[in-house]
């Protein structure tokens, strides 16, 4: 348990910018409340609180990679993580501490879609768990793909590579758009990627459909997540001993 001040340190350093993580938990509500309003004068499915609410609650996950990735570069190029390199620390105590306090924003950013979303109608039945455990999938991707975009790049970088996610996650995630109707280079881009597979899953659950009925989806979700977490595990590790 090591890992806890250094995580306790994180979470205060993440907060200190109250106006960002606001921002980041704002903005997707505002863009849920918006599109839903917009399809009650032109009825689209895509626009219903089931299609949309999953959508937005992983494309708020976007900026949560986005925080995190600019901690971590932050760290490491400061004298900060140099000096707690000389301690007892673990890779795996260093990685834990850079994991553990985005966890609770990422449960907020899934509740507040989710609040917004049974106010306009998102089904609530027991199909509802199995949303919720592709959407935080998800979210620990988003973190795994943080550890390495702050393990590579510099803290000037680190923003620019995570508002490109941000982009990929909505256009390439199917976020406003059926991507199966637009095919395509982006239904192809889309799918070799998690983002539309959580969110596929997720709205096929919403309505209706069983967890077994979307577990090669939830497989690519989960696949996606463990290859980001060991993937950036290997880019902090190679890149603190350099």
């Amino acid at each position: 348990m090591r890992f806890l001040s250094l995580a306790s340190r994180n979470l205060k350093e993440i907060y200190r910018d109250p106006l960002s993580i606001a921002f980041g938990v704002a903005m997707p509500a505002v863009f849920l409340i918006l599109f839903i309003s917009i399809s009650k004068n032109a009825p689209i499915g895509i626009f219903t609180a089931n299609g949309l609410t999953p959508a937005v609650a992983v494309f708020s996950f976007g900026f949560l990679t986005l925080f995190s990735a600019m901690l971590l570069a932050k760290d490491r190029e400061s004298a900060f993580l140099t000096r707690l390199l000389t301690t007892p620390l673990t890779s795996l105590d260093f990685i834990s501490a850079y994991i553990l306090p985005f966890l609770p924003i990422a449960v907020l950013q899934i509740t507040i879609c989710f609040a917004i979303g049974s106010f306009y109608g998102v089904t609530i039945n027991s199909n509802l768990l199995f949303a919720l455990i592709i959407i935080f999938t998800m979210a620990l991707g988003c973190i795994g793909l943080e550890m390495i975009i702050g393990s590579l790049f510099t803290e000037k970088q680190a923003p620019g590579v995570s508002s490109i996610v941000i982009v990929f996650i909505s256009i390439f995630g199917g976020c406003w758009m059926d991507l199966k109707m637009v095919g395509g280079i982006f239904g192809t881009i889309g799918y070799t990627l998690p983002f539309a597979y959580a969110i596929d899953a997720a709205r096929a659950v919403l309505n209706g459909s069983g967890f077994f009925d979307i577990v090669t989806d939830f497989y690519w979700v989960l696949g996606y997540t463990l290859i980001f977490f060991f993937v950036g595990i290997f880019c902090f590790r190679w890149r603190t001993k350099g």
